[in-house]
């Protein structure tokens, strides 16, 4: 009988991969993902339009972190610790959304397609479900009610005994993620570009929903997944969960607090050169309606 949330070793989160069917599957998804993207960057800079390395780089690390947490040694712990999980759903959630949003992957998209398919995508982005999905309460909710009803129902321990389950419900948490977060990162010129206050107030937002969900989990008298998991490592797993999504919030926070920063300083330029343009021009329209001053030697 296997041993019941044995501690994680640093060998097996480093140098172990999954070999199972489903892994497999997904490693080939996440590869056609990361060179469709480098694909459109190279089509863009061929066309003599300058992407980004900022972008290409977090959106290849969000790509990297997503395989990890699928894939890598701490999926080797996905069924039998459960504080292990919790690492590994922030990493879909938290972690691996964020970073591949930064890269901007929708307006590559538009940038590198044909003009009929940037026709059919902008369609696709005006759809009413698009539109629906893309409004911050819609965002906020589909991402983070899912995480209660999977952590304090019995739908997690029906994914942990269904791998195909519990490989769509990772899916799941990471798509929802990254429509969340490229609405608060706000790279992407989408129809409904949110302003920066809602953006801070959805970061916000998240603090006392992890706070909740950390305080259910770690206050369990039994531990959710009796079959595997222990009812210490369950409530280590809610703490976990508690602490560390907290210092993700506090980060996306700063973050978004430079980028705010930044933003008013280019407006501040901005506004400067319009209203040194209109001065000139105001000068300019002066100029020649001025009377001329007689000479010194005029009669």
């Amino acid at each position: 009988m296997p041993i019941k949330s044995p501690d994680p070793r640093t060998s097996v989160l480093l140098f172990t991969w999954q070999t199972y069917w489903i892994s497999f599957v997904a490693l080939a998804v996440q590869v056609v993902v990361l060179a469709g993207y480098l694909s459109s960057a190279r089509k863009v800079e061929a066309r003599g339009v300058r992407w980004s390395v900022f972008r290409t780089i977090c959106f290849v690390v969000g790509a990297l972190v997503v395989a990890y947490a699928f894939e890598g040694g701490i999926a080797h712990y996905q069924t039998s610790n459960f504080t292990a999980h919790v690492v590994q759903v922030l990493l879909l959630v938290d972690v691996g959304p964020p970073l591949l949003a930064l890269g901007a992957p929708i307006t590559l998209a538009l940038q590198s397609a044909s003009r009929r398919r940037a026709a059919t995508l902008v369609k696709v982005l005006r759809s009413w479900p698009v539109q629906l999905v893309s409004r911050p309460l819609v965002a906020f909710a589909i991402t983070l009610v899912p995480l209660f009803v999977y952590f304090l129902s019995p739908l997690y321990r029906v994914s942990e005994e269904h791998p195909l389950l519990l490989a769509f419900v990772h899916v799941y948490f990471v798509l929802a993620g990254l429509q969340l977060w490229v609405l608060i990162v706000g790279q992407d010129g989408l129809p409904r570009r949110l302003r920066f206050g809602m953006r801070f107030i959805l970061v916000l937002l998240m603090i006392p929903f992890n706070l909740a969900l950390g305080l259910a989990i770690a206050s369990v008298t039994q531990p959710v997944y009796p079959a595997g998991n222990t009812l210490a490592d369950t409530q280590q797993g809610g703490n976990v969960l508690l602490g560390l999504a907290e210092v993700l919030a506090v980060v996306a926070l700063a973050l978004l607090f430079v980028e705010w920063a930044r933003e008013e300083e280019r407006g501040a330029v901005r506004n400067d050169r319009q209203l040194d343009a209109a001065l000139s021009a105001a000068r300019a329209a002066v100029a020649p309606n001025e009377p001329s001053q007689p000479g010194k030697g005029a009669q």
